[in-house]
């Protein structure tokens, strides 16, 4: 009996060995990948040469003439910001517009040219009678989102990320997760542009309503945006439900999680990136507005290292991109809060993710494409990506409306945007490929009837841009009509505006 006894927990001793060791082996190569990772990611400080500026992408160094900060001031601002430009316009110097740079196509640059900061232009006052923000240019969501955080409101439109400027973001006319609305055109009531001459207008869709459509989504080209009256919204609590679906049943999901329920205020869902299964599957990520109980105090990011970490080994290897897509549908359910207040859902830095590193940097791009092409599109884009061997470490998709206010508009109906970031190593042959890339992809969009993003790097053909924009001739006439000296200037529209370009 004894015997048996010492057999049975012999037996149950060498079950509990097996099955720690069986659990050591699992985790142990997710951790050293994740350490590994952690210890490689690096904390690289770009130190430019003087006289030179850059942007987001970390391939634009250009050499200007000089970087102009506008003073915090705003009498002080509008007053020197007109000399500014008469000298430039004596000097025959051209001028770009600067905010957060997060633009990766020289769109804040012109070689030799005085490029003017705005983010010291960062005031702002809510009227909250008629839920209107008044908000300098150069202030930054980060900023905007905890002031109005603090009165009970929140952003309408924005990106995803809290590291934009405003005027940036209307500059190139930005969308995000909000559902069921145009990009952020559409919450702007008016703003005050300096004209190239120096003087100041009122625009909205009242109050030089062509200027006002030109300068949204223009880029810079227009003028100088000094302030905005923005439209705000209530800042509510928000449940999050999640579904991890196969593609072909990513449509059927969203009917029903989101075109048939009520309540459904932000909405996106990522791909699979894993070579060997892409785009199989989905996570599709519903917000619901929760009526009973308070918005959540806004806090900080939480387990940002850990996310980090698993965010930046997925541009180390295919082990890496299956350990991601594993934790974000398998852990990250049973780990992540479900109860969101708005602001919270906006409050992350681009910085967050961004490749730190000497070698590689993170370059984005996006694609507009009607609901009813969007398969064909995903097949041919399925197609392209191997051939290129780009490294893709995320697609995130989104529904836009129709926009009904800049002129160079990328919505002229409603529109799923596939949003996709590759890393790509900081050298000569790397950039030539991803413009290859960036070509073939931009092509299967315009086959679906699509257009691509304009923020972006600079790599399709002018037919390309044609085909996409067909009101850019028009657009860039305009210009000139509103800007006979094109005082204003930057690499867009050096490579796509310009006479002769």
């Amino acid at each position: 009996m004894i015997a048996g006894s010492k057999r049975k927990w012999r037996r149950i001793l060498v079950g509990m060995l097996i099955a720690i060791g069986c659990i050591a082996i699992l985790v142990a190569r997710p951790a050293f990948h994740l350490i590994r990772t952690s210890l490689h990611d690096e904390v690289y400080v770009e130190v430019l040469p003087p006289g030179f500026v850059d942007d987001a992408s970390r391939l634009n160094q250009t050499q200007i003439a000089e970087v102009w900060s506008v003073p915090e001031d705003a009498e002080a601002a509008e007053s020197q910001l007109s000399d500014l430009l008469t000298r430039a316009r004596n000097d025959k110097k051209k001028v770009s517009i600067a905010g957060a740079r997060h633009s990766m196509g020289g769109h804040t640059v012109y070689p030799g040219g005085i490029v003017i900061d705005m983010l010291p232009f960062n005031h702002m006052e809510l009227d909250e009678s008629s839920g209107m923000l008044r908000v300098g240019a150069g202030a930054l969501w980060s900023e905007i989102i905890p002031y109005l955080d603090r009165r009970g409101r929140s952003v309408a439109v924005m990106q995803s990320n809290n590291s934009f400027s405003v005027g940036g973001s209307i500059s190139v006319n930005c969308h995000g997760w909000v559902y069921d609305r145009p990009p952020i055109a559409s919450t702007v009531e008016s703003f005050r542009l300096m004209k190239p001459d120096g003087m100041i207008v009122r625009c909205s869709r009242q109050e030089n309503p062509e200027l006002f459509s030109l300068a949204l989504g223009g880029y810079g080209l227009f003028g100088i945006i000094l302030d905005v009256e923005l439209r705000v919204v209530p800042n509510e609590r928000y449940r999050l439900e999640q579904f991890v679906v196969q593609v072909d049943q990513s449509l059927e999901t969203f009917e029903r999680t989101v075109l048939e329920k009520a309540g459904v205020h932000m909405v996106y869902a990522r791909m699979n990136i894993v070579p060997d299964r892409l785009f199989e599957e989905i996570i599709l990520n519903v917000f619901y507005h929760e009526p009973d109980g308070e918005p959540p105090a806004l806090a900080a990011s939480g387990m940002v290292e850990l996310r980090r970490a698993i965010f930046r080994g997925s541009a180390e290897s295919d082990y890496g991109k299956e350990l991601r897509w594993n934790a974000e549908t398998r852990l990250q359910p049973f780990l992540s809060k479900k109860i969101f207040s708005r602001n919270q859902l906006l409050n992350e830095g681009a910085e967050t993710f961004q490749d730190r590193s000497a070698a590689t940097t993170d370059i984005l791009h996006e694609y507009f494409v009607p609901p009813d092409r969007v398969g064909g599109f995903v097949e041919q884009v399925r197609a392209i990506l191997p051939r290129h061997r780009g490294n893709l470490l995320n697609v995130t998709v989104r529904s836009v409306n129709a926009d009904e206010d800049s002129f160079l508009r990328y919505a002229d109906q409603r529109m799923f945007s596939f949003v996709m970031l590759f890393s790509q190593p900081r050298k000569e042959a790397a950039e030539h490929e991803m413009a290859r890339l960036s070509r073939d992809l931009i092509d299967a969009a315009l086959k679906n009837g699509g257009r691509y993003y304009l923020p972006y790097r600079l790599h399709a053909t002018r037919d390309q841009f044609d085909k996409a924009y067909p009101q850019g001739r028009e657009f860039f006439e305009l210009k000139r009509k509103y800007d006979p000296d094109e005082l204003f200037q930057n690499q867009f529209y050096v490579r796509y505006g310009r006479r002769g370009a």
